[in-house]
């Protein structure tokens, strides 16, 4: 039987809240700061634990993922090539042509602001249910 979303969404709360305790240094501050970030840009982003450990914020698909690495926090963004970025907070995974990501090194800030306007529109995109049409579709 198939757990309801609703204690799916706890348990991942519980497992990104534990997974911030467990590391216990910056990186743990890091990522709890710009979860609180996330929540109030968005205050109905479901949280989630995929990939082996990994947490999820979505909201009609996924908005971002924050992974924890030793001298790096990064927050990928599913569709963060479709966003626009003015205050060019993604400094990582530029070339592809549909993620991008913030890596954010120990004693960095993020402009909070930007970051909620990002989350945002990534929540705006995929609220859209629109795909961008293709090369062939507008021939």
């Amino acid at each position: 039987m198939k757990k309801s979303d609703a204690s799916q969404g706890q348990l991942a709360s519980e497992l990104i809240s534990k997974r911030v305790a467990e590391l216990g240094d910056w990186r743990g501050e890091t990522l709890s700061r710009m979860r609180k970030l996330i929540k109030e840009a968005d205050p109905d982003v479901v949280e989630e634990w995929k990939w082996m450990g990994t947490p999820i914020w979505s909201h009609d698909g996924i908005i971002c993922t924050g992974e924890s690495y030793k001298s790096v926090v990064k927050l990928t963004f599913a569709k963060g090539a479709s966003l626009k970025d003015p205050a060019r907070l993604f400094n990582s995974s530029l070339d592809g042509n549909v993620r991008r990501a913030i890596d954010i090194h120990e004693g960095e800030e993020v402009d909070e602001s930007a970051f909620k306007a990002l989350v945002r529109q990534a929540v705006a995109l995929n609220s859209s249910g629109k795909p961008k049409p293709s090369k062939k579709a507008k021939s």
